[in-house]
């Protein structure tokens, strides 16, 4: 499916349908809920509801035949809390959330219809599932990480740039995954003789400024931890850690493809095809509480040379063999 078609079907606050998909509609149509915590044009987030919307149809679901798709775009928490009560209210066979931000006032608008997450990094800590074998409520879905995977960040960084001393640590401080992933790299970090310091930041003029600051010490270097915010600012991020010469480590690929220095993470896009088929299941007539948290079966590292160039960085001929993907 093209990015344009997507935006086509999903874009903006609610679903636009074809006339044609209109008159198509039938008794026996089921409806799925999506709330997606990102600009409706953002590329990265068509691209992961394409893929979903792809593995969907290879189940046999037919948007305007047999489903209908209700989606919201929320740019912040006020319109997350605002879509989750519009999606509950129309009473969905099932919800497509993405995010712990989404998660949790979907659950307080609803513990009965059936929600399927993505990227939550601790859904039993937050309270969605009660395990991750057995959710045993109305969530279920898949996780991005293990917060023990963010110490390799730190050493990833120390290898790209062994002269670095200290490393900022950039977190959403709105979200809890943060504080964990920081106590990881934390945990690790006197072993790579490297200061690490928590930034936590809220929008784009608090990372523009965070960033400016941290990089008049010499010896430095920047870790973005996963989060939302870092995704939908990863354009500046990237920009500002070029401009002020600083080596930094992503947790997704995306980053890197945008030209930041160097990822460490899991397919980003994998976890929406996964989702579809768990929707299927729960359309067909499964339960959220019977089917276990998935995490992923693989991280990947990508490295950019042409930034690793400008910023004057030899990659060490044993980090580019165990590299997943070069961007030369």
């Amino acid at each position: 499916m093209k990015r344009r078609e997507v935006i086509t079907l999903i874009g903006g606050a609610a679903t636009a349908w074809p006339l044609t998909a209109r008159a198509q509609q039938t008794g026996g149509m089921r409806r799925i809920g999506v709330l997606q915590f990102a600009a409706a044009d953002d590329p990265e987030y068509q691209t992961r509801i394409g893929a979903f919307l792809q593995e969907l149809a290879q189940s046999g679901w037919s948007i305007g035949r047999n489903v209908k798709i209700d989606a919201r775009w929320a740019a912040n928490a006020a319109d997350i809390r605002r879509h989750a009560a519009e999606l509950v209210a129309l009473t969905p066979d099932v919800i497509l959330a993405t995010g712990g931000s989404t998660v949790e006032p979907l659950q307080q608008a609803t513990r009965s219809l059936p929600i399927v997450f993505v990227n939550v990094a601790d859904p039993v800590g937050g309270g969605f599932v009660e395990s991750l074998a057995r959710p045993g409520g109305n969530a279920t879905g898949f996780t991005p990480y293990e917060y023990s995977m963010s110490a390799k960040w730190l050493e990833l960084l120390k290898q790209i740039a062994p002269r670095l001393t200290r490393a900022a640590a950039l977190r959403d401080r709105g979200s809890p995954d943060g504080i964990g992933q920081f106590a990881a790299m934390q945990g690790v970090a006197p072993s790579f003789a490297v200061v690490l310091n928590p930034v936590d930041v809220r929008d784009a003029g608090e990372i523009e400024r965070a960033i400016t600051t941290f990089a008049r010490t010499s010896d430095s270097g920047l870790i973005v931890t996963a989060s939302g915010l870092a995704i939908r600012h990863r354009d500046l991020i990237v920009t500002l850690a070029a401009q002020h010469k600083l080596p930094a480590v992503y947790p997704f690929r995306f980053f890197v493809t945008g030209g930041g220095l160097m990822s460490y993470g899991p397919d980003s896009i994998d976890p929406y095809r996964r989702a579809a088929g768990y929707v299927d299941r729960i359309l067909k007539g499964e339960k959220p509480s019977e089917l276990p948290v998935q995490a992923p079966t693989k991280y990947e590292i990508v490295i950019n040379l042409k930034t690793a160039k400008a910023l004057d960085l030899d990659v060490p001929p044993s980090l580019l063999a165990r590299a997943d993907e070069v961007i030369e």
